[in-house]
């Protein structure tokens, strides 16, 4: 690394700002962070984001499904090569925290601001990128998955929200257009390499007392809904023996899914964090369950029979039980190792700014496992305090944020040039 890079550096203060700002959005009543995609508080951090793009005359373009890309505006001469991109997501789970994806996002829009004011000689554009939809609303890693693979509109009018509602009603009141999100598969020929920024999500670092993880590969990511069909019958008079009661195999399932795991592999894990009732009253037993299942294992032919493992358990449940029972699972997004050659530029920039790093592979699924299907990519860690994530006590001290930016900009703009 040239010591041209390494005296540019990012605006701390103001990348600061802007996480407050963005953390602001969709904040609840008990702290945490409810931006699910195309919801009102995530069109509010859209028109926020494109906001604080346009302040930096910086171009932005949403492509059919909303994934929003950012450009600076003087890289003419790079026109037409293959872009080095970065970025995640500002989408949240329900009642999440205010770092996960949110740092990526703008920081890899602070190493954009910091191009565009210092404009140093590149051979090669330089993005920024919203994904949409990361955290699986609809789908997981949702706009990364059109840009890599693409959705028809069948499957784009199949899909539900963890509230049940259809995808294709929620996009078109969001303005969305059904067509255009079909045709957002990106051109593996316009990518040269990306790289994305994020918090841990555990307690390694901080452990460790490094400042930089250098992500060596992701886990393959699985999912879907197991449902349950028994019978509806009042709760009063329907004796226990004659009773086909769905939910009572949705808890079997739930009561077995740390076992399946564990047969598996001792790195394999089933989550289930929404069950649905139908017809969903006191007094009635339940006809419908409806179980949401994730499941991840970094070998990806043991994340085959993860799956199938949790169908065959499924099944002897609902035999068990006397219900019928419906597996339908998602495309699982496979494992990936991510490009040596970019986890040593990551190294190298970080011990270039005299910071502590290691290697270690993420257990979370990001949008980088679908964009290393398109071209070369790597990842950043920063500490998360106490490893929390997914909830409001999600934290990563400010210096981390910082270190972890800079260590971005200069590994984006090793990769900007020849």
């Amino acid at each position: 690394m040239n010591a041209a890079t390494a005296r540019l550096s990012v605006n701390g203060p103001r990348l600061v700002a802007d996480l407050k700002a963005l953390g602001s959005i969709g904040r609840g009543p008990g702290g945490g962070l409810d931006r699910t995609s195309f919801s009102a508080a995530d069109g509010e951090a859209r028109a926020w984001l494109l906001g604080r793009c346009a302040d930096a005359g910086l171009s932005a373009e949403v492509d059919g499904i909303g994934n929003i890309v950012v450009s600076p505006d003087y890289d003419d001469h790079t026109a037409g090569r293959p872009a080095v991109w970065s970025g995640s997501h500002i989408d949240t789970v329900p009642n999440g925290g205010a770092f996960d994806g949110a740092l990526g996002v703008l920081a890899a829009l602070e190493c954009l601001r910091r191009i565009q004011e210092e404009r140093p000689a590149l051979d090669r554009p330089v993005r920024a990128v919203m994904f949409t939809d990361e955290e699986g609303n609809y789908a997981h890693l949702f706009g990364s998955s059109a840009l890599a693979r693409g959705f028809s509109r069948t499957e784009l009018e199949s899909l539900t929200g963890r509230d049940g509602d259809r995808f294709a009603d929620t996009f078109a009141a969001a303005g969305g257009n059904l067509d255009a999100a079909t045709a957002t598969k990106l051109d593996p020929a316009a990518l040269h390499a990306t790289v994305e920024l994020h918090i841990e999500q555990g307690p390694t670092l901080e452990q460790l007392g490094h400042d930089i993880g250098v992500v060596t590969g992701i886990v393959a990511l699985g999912g879907g809904v197991v449902s349950f069909r028994g019978r509806a019958d009042h709760a009063g008079t329907t004796p226990m023996d004659r009773r086909r009661d769905a939910l009572t195999a949705a808890g079997a399932l739930l009561v077995a899914l740390p076992e399946v795991a564990s047969r598996v592999s001792e790195r394999a894990v089933v989550t289930s964090g929404i069950v649905m009732v139908e017809p969903g009253s006191a007094n009635v037993i339940p006809g419908l369950a409806r179980v949401t299942v994730d499941f991840r294992e970094a070998e990806a032919d043991l994340v085959d029979t993860l799956q199938t493992t949790i169908v065959d358990v499924a099944r002897e449940i609902a035999l068990r039980y006397e219900v019928a029972v419906e597996c339908d699972f998602e495309v699982t997004i496979p494992p990936v190792q991510l490009d040596a050659t970019i986890q040593a530029t990551i190294a190298t920039a970080a011990a270039a700014r005299g910071l502590l790093y290691s290697s270690l592979p993420s257990g979370a699924g990001h949008d980088s496992q679908n964009m290393a299907q398109l071209a070369p990519t790597g990842m950043i860690f920063v500490p998360s305090i106490d490893g929390r994530s997914h909830c409001p006590e999600e934290n990563t001290a400010w210096i981390d944020v910082e270190n972890g930016a800079n260590v971005l900009l200069d590994t984006l703009l090793c990769l900007a040039r020849d």
